[in-house]
C-alpha cells in the first residue's frame, strides 16, 4: 500500500518537502494507515527531506548513495538498502510481510504504480497549489478505482484500489 499527499495541481512538495501540503487531518489519517503496516519503505530523497527520526515499525530506506541524515540513521528501526526499488519491495515483503507501506516521493511511487505493485493507494489532495514536482497522478492510477472519497475542510481523502 502507499500513502501520498499532493496539491490540487499535482504538486508534491513545497520548499522541498510535503509538510506544507499536509494538514492535521491528513497527518491523523497518515498515522492510522501506518498502524496497519509491518514496515515503511522510502527512498533516499524522502529520508533527506522528511522527518523519519522515529517510526513505529521498521523503516526501509532505498539509497544508492547512502547519503542519509544522521537523524534518520539514529532511528533504531532504520535499515538502508542499496537495492533497486523492485528488489527492495520484494525483500521487504519477504522479511516483514505483505503490509509494506510506501511513503516515498512521487518518483519512487510512480515506479511502483507503473509496475502494478501497489494494491491500495491512500491519496490526500490538498487545496494548495503552486509547489514543485508536479505529477499527473490520473495517468498513473488508470488501473485503480476509487473505493472511498471524503471531503473534509480543505482536503479530499481518497482510497484507491487496483482494478
Amino acid at each position: 500500500m502507499a500513502n501520498f499527499v499532493m496539491g490540487e495541481d499535482g504538486s508534491t512538495s513545497f520548499g522541498g518537502n510535503s509538510k506544507a501540503l499536509s494538514s492535521n487531518l491528513d497527518r491523523s489519517r497518515f498515522h492510522e494507515i501506518r498502524a496497519r503496516a509491518s514496515a515503511i519503505l522510502i527512498g533516499g530523497q524522502t529520508a533527506r527531506t522528511e522527518p523519519y527520526q522515529a517510526t513505529p515499525v521498521p523503516l526501509i530506506i532505498i539509497s544508492k548513495s547512502g547519503d542519509i541524515p544522521d537523524s534518520v540513521r539514529a532511528n533504531p528501526k532504520s535499515l538502508i538498502w542499496d537495492l533497486d526499488p523492485i528488489a527492495a519491495l520484494a525483500k521487504a515483503k519477504e522479511e516483514f510481510g505483505e503490509n509494506i507501506l510506501v511513503e516515498a516521493g512521487a518518483k519512487l511511487l510512480r515506479e511502483y504504480l507503473l509496475a502494478n505493485l501497489i494494491d491500495e493507494l491512500y491519496l490526500t489532495i490538498s487545496q494548495k497549489s503552486g509547489g514543485e514536482s508536479v505529477y499527473d497522478l490520473n495517468s498513473l492510477t488508470r488501473n485503480f478505482i476509487i473505493e472511498s472519497s471524503e471531503k473534509i475542510e480543505t482536503d479530499t481523502f481518497l482510497k484507491l484500489v487496483r482494478n
